[in-house]
């Protein structure tokens, strides 16, 4: 899998990131493995969590997927060979959370702890968080860069008018930049990103790493009545995408996949890859089966005239 580099962060990563919301949720810590190894002995190298994952699991505190990553690269040995990426940002309970300087340099401890490393290639604001002035929090995140913990810095559910007013504060005071911006985008998801948010980030070479490449799964085409949501760990979030747009969405993947003798998912993945604005789709499997779809995702080719049919068919 060929590498690129990663906007102007300085990293260069395939074209997929694996997300690691599932690890420590729906994924034990063995199963976590390998998955990892798959992803790894695939051509990956660019993985995501968050100190926020899994809180939301009863009995979870967060961190949980941060220790299974950090458990791997040290069985593994391989620390030097990923590329990885987490943020803070998130509420973790009291009183932990948002993005002053005070607790942005308690959490990239408690992160790097976890992740059991001593540097972070890629930290991310996880929300933006508006009760904090923009240059302390990026004040705050130069502090770890010039103290060798973290590599590069990111922002993710960032609005258009709030990402350009943090790259015009680290402009003005020669602080880091925001180099990647994860936002939601996929197939169903696109009125949110495309349009301004999408030009400042071509304009400005922020790169970008969307998350719900798939929807909460709905683009997979397993989730197509109410009755199919029931019971499922995602199944209250793609319910929201059951409406008429989501069902011509559906069709467009079912015709496509059809043609190239490939999953609904991987099509879903295949656009969002295709995507000029796009650095690496971000996405999670919980079996290796679904990995292997994801992988290959990358490597199905999509006619003009497919691309133009998704298009019309998720037109918003």
């Amino acid at each position: 899998m060929e590498h690129k580099a990663l906007g102007r962060t300085g990293l260069s990563v395939a074209p997929l990131c694996f997300g690691g919301n599932v690890f420590g949720w729906t994924v034990d810590e063995a199963q976590s493995f390998a998955l990892l190894d798959a992803f790894t002995a695939g051509g990956g190298n660019f993985i995501d969590t968050a100190d926020v994952y899994s809180r939301w699991k009863p009995g979870n505190q967060g961190g949980e997927s941060e220790t299974i990553i950090g458990n791997w690269m040290a069985a593994r040995g391989n620390r030097d060979r990923v590329v990885i990426a987490t943020k803070t940002g998130m509420d973790l309970g009291e009183g932990r959370g948002g993005l002053s300087r005070a607790w942005i340099v308690q959490a990239v401890e408690h992160s790097l702890r976890r992740l059991r490393t001593d540097y972070i290639d890629l930290y991310y604001s996880h929300r933006d968080d508006e009760s904090v002035p923009l240059d302390e929090t990026l004040e705050a995140h130069a502090t770890l860069v010039k103290a060798g913990k973290v590599r590069a810095i990111a922002a993710s559910n960032y609005s258009a008018e709030r990402l350009r007013a943090a790259l015009a504060v680290s402009d003005a005071a020669g602080l880091p930049r925001y180099g990647v911006l994860q936002p939601k985008y996929n197939l169903y998801d696109r009125a949110g990103f495309e349009g301004a948010l999408q030009d400042l980030c071509v304009a400005e070479e922020v790169a970008v790493v969307p998350y719900y490449a798939l929807a909460s799964g709905f683009l997979t085409g397993k989730y197509r009545s109410a009755a199919d949501t029931e019971g499922k760990a995602r199944g209250a979030t793609a319910s929201k995408y059951l409406d008429e747009r989501g069902l011509r969405i559906l069709a467009a993947l079912d015709a496509v996949a059809a043609e190239t003798g490939a999953k609904q998912g991987q099509v879903a993945v295949a656009w969002l890859a295709r995507r000029a604005s796009v650095a690496a789709p971000l996405a999670s499997a919980t079996s290796l089966a679904q990995l292997e779809e994801l992988l290959a995702a990358l490597r199905l080719p999509l006619g003009e005239e497919q691309l133009r049919r998704l298009e019309e068919a998720s037109a918003f």
